[in-house]
């Protein structure tokens, strides 16, 4: 009966994310009113806002994992959006803030546990799968918004290209995340609908996802045509590219 019912505190947000949305919205008022070195300001802005998407994906899984039947992730506190809940914080939470701070790739991070026995179907599988991307993809959306309907970046420079850099580092991990690579959400999308032995070898490379994702990645002609993507789609959304760039350069300020 609790793991149907889960109490309201199963749901209610910690304290943990709520320090970090106020960090974000601190630094974003902070670059706005211009006050303090833009370029930490940039940095926190960017960093904090990064760790609210990176709880919100994981969110989006366990949320969907309830709804379809695995009630258990309310035990397990993965819809309090606390990070520190996370089955695996290095590569949820550590390792894809590394990397945007050392290469501006938004790294897809993973994962909150799904007990994939109580979900109902395969459907609700991918589904889980799905909603993690899926938030990232509305969180891109929202961020190029002022763009798209023709802000004065000029008026609150650094500002804009914060949310900027931002919104293509969600991009990245929209695209990242989609990739249909076993470990990945979106090898984890495909997955239930193979047949039993190529699911047998996906658990098996599933480990494994994250170096095939950095050597590919690592490959020259793959890594070009991947970021060809990403600044095709950027454009597209109406996202500056040479703001983007600025805000990549102002977030690190201590070069």
């Amino acid at each position: 009966m609790y793991e149907v019912r889960a109490p309201r505190s199963a749901f209610r947000p910690s304290a943990i994310f709520l320090a970090i949305v106020a960090l974000f919205v601190t630094a974003g008022v902070m670059l706005w009113q211009g006050f303090g070195h833009s370029g930490v300001n940039v940095f926190l802005f960017v960093v904090a806002g990064w760790l609210v998407s990176l709880c919100l994906h994981e969110y989006a899984h366990a949320l969907t994992a309830f709804r379809g039947g695995d009630h258990g992730v309310a035990g397990r506190g993965y819809l309090t959006l606390n990070p520190l809940k996370y089955s695996h914080v290095l590569l949820s939470v550590i390792l894809p803030v590394l990397f945007v701070i050392l290469g501006g790739i938004g790294l897809p991070g993973g994962a909150v546990w799904v007990d994939k026995h109580r979900l109902r179907g395969k459907g609700w599988d991918s589904f889980v799968s799905f909603a993690g991307p899926a938030m990232n993809i509305l969180f891109a959306l929202v961020l190029t918004v002022p763009f798209a309907i023709g802000v004065d970046i000029y008026a609150h420079f650094e500002f804009w290209a914060a949310v900027a850099f931002l919104a293509f580092l969600q991009i990245t991990a929209s695209l990242l995340n989609l990739l249909p690579i076993p470990g990945i959400d979106g090898g984890n999308l495909i997955e239930p609908w193979l047949k039993p032995d190529w699911q047998r070898g996906f658990a098996k490379v599933a480990p494994f996802g994250f170096l095939l994702l950095f050597a590919l990645l690592w490959e020259p002609r793959i890594n070009n045509a991947f970021f060809s993507v990403v600044f095709a789609i950027s454009n597209a959304l109406g996202l500056p590219e040479d703001l983007y760039g600025d805000g990549f350069r102002l977030f690190r300020f201590w070069l």
